[in-house]
């Protein structure tokens, strides 16, 4: 399956000097890892230096911005990412082609993000970018979507989307108690929000048991 996606990330370039595909989904759905799995057979196809990751969570607020507007409860909620930035980010990689363009990552040890952690260089044809809220329907996060040429949301069976969430929490300093506490509050608030935007997709992506598969 994911050669087949591969075949058809590539064809999103076609003739222009650079495509954006979009990978949408809910916290803990899959996302990074159908990522990685795409930038991996793109790259043996075409070459490494053919296709660029700018993740979405590099426009995470940081710390010291989110304790200014009291969200730092809320990290993760759609206002506490710079939406805006991020859409500013895709439009610029459309329009600039021809120069190295430096954008943020996310240190998910630190929680925080990191500029110019990430450079998309003159010979990315296709830009793979993912994050929670690409299909928000939201002025900022729409103006993000029109700079994609296509979004694809990957879909999770929820028992095991929760799972591996809790995991990743703990993985990176919460205790088990803290993990599902954030979940089932700000996570699945997050994920309730995120699950009504898949009718606005060009392609369902199911991350099941067995495998991936089409929606």
């Amino acid at each position: 399956m994911t050669d087949l996606l591969a075949r058809d990330a590539i064809a999103l370039a076609g003739e222009t000097s650079r495509a954006i595909l979009g990978i949408a989904g809910s916290p803990g759905a899959g996302k990074s890892t159908l990522v990685e799995e795409l930038l991996e057979r793109v790259r043996a196809a075409k070459g490494a230096d053919w296709v660029a990751h700018v993740p979405m969570d590099g426009f995470h607020l940081a710390d010291a911005q989110l304790d200014r507007i009291g969200a730092r409860g809320r990290k993760g909620a759609p206002d506490t990412f710079d939406a805006l930035g991020y859409a500013h980010l895709l439009e610029r990689l459309r329009l600039e082609a021809d120069e190295p363009v430096y954008v943020p990552g996310f240190d998910r040890t630190l929680e925080q993000p990191l500029a110019a952690a990430l450079v998309v260089m003159p010979s990315a044809r296709l830009v793979v970018t993912e994050g929670n809220y690409l299909l928000l329907d939201d002025p900022h996060w729409a103006r993000a979507r029109r700079a994609m040429d296509a979004v694809w949301f990957v879909a999770s069976e929820e028992t095991m989307r929760v799972e591996r969430l809790v995991a990743r929490h703990v993985q990176f300093g919460k205790s088990p108690h803290e993990a599902r506490a954030w979940v089932a509050t700000t996570d699945q608030r997050n994920a309730d929000l995120v699950a009504g935007t898949v009718g606005r997709a060009d392609r369902v992506i199911v991350n099941g048991a067995g495998g991936w598969g089409l929606g």
